[in-house]
Parts: structure tokens; C-alpha cells; sequence
């Protein structure tokens, strides 16, 4: 499947899970759902994928997780605030980075239109 096929369904999902519970549910209930609808649309999901932080060619676990990985491809950065601030883009940009995978969905369901919560990341530092 094509990165823009993956992250079309995942959005689609995305406002099916908002639809349904509205705004104003913690981070954790908006993640499941989303994981339920895109396993059960065939997908290949990861949720809490652990992310190794390798550092001076030494792989360190230090504890990162990637809330939602989608095919290998797409990395989903669940969030239920207010307000999206830089640092929640500059999270996953480092996850992009560090997963070396080129596409990331920061996804803010705590908005009253989920179209205004969905933020689309393009690794820059992206290798084959």
C-alpha cells in the first residue's frame, strides 16, 4: 500500500474514532479506538512500538514508544490537548528521525473538528 493510501485511511479512521467519542477523552481511549479501526481495515498496526535511541553507534532503550506505527510506514503521534504546541511537533519529528521512517501524523482529538487536529510530518532526514 502507497504512503498516501495509509495515511488517507488513517485519517478517515481517525474522524470515524472522533465522530463517535467527541472531544474530551484522555489520550489513551482515542489511541485504542484508532487501533481497533485500522487493524480491523487489514492494516498492520504497532501501538507503544518501543524506539531505541542509538547513540555514538551504542543502541540505548531508554524507554521511547512510538504510540502508533501503521505498515511500516506512518507514525502516529496520538494527543488530546488543548492546544498543539511545537514541542508536539518536534516529538515527532525526533521519532521520525529516529525511526528513520519518512511520514508522521501528529493527531489532536481534542478539537471540535478533527480536521483542525491533524498535522502531517515529513522526515527530512529520510534514507532508503
Amino acid at each position: 500500500m502507497e504512503i498516501n493510501q495509509i495515511t488517507s485511511e488513517i485519517i478517515n479512521k481517525s474522524i470515524n474514532v472522533h465522530r463517535t467519542l467527541s472531544p474530551g477523552l484522555l489520550e489513551s481511549a482515542y489511541k485504542e479506538c484508532l487501533c481497533f479501526e485500522l487493524i480491523k481495515s487489514g492494516l498492520y498496526v504497532e501501538k507503544e512500538k518501543a524506539l531505541p535511541l542509538i547513540y555514538q553507534d551504542v543502541k540505548l532503550d531508554c524507554g521511547y514508544r512510538i504510540d502508533i506505527m501503521v505498515e511500516n510506514k506512518v507514525i502516529i503521534e496520538v494527543q488530546s490537548v488543548e492546544t498543539l504546541i511545537d514541542i508536539h511537533m518536534v516529538q515527532i519529528l525526533t521519532y521520525l528521525k529516529l525511526a528513520n521512517c519518512k511520514i508522521g501524523l501528529l493527531i489532536n482529538f481534542n478539537v471540535e473538528l478533527l480536521k483542525h487536529g491533524i498535522k502531517r510530518c515529513i522526515n527530512k532526514y529520510y534514507t532508503l
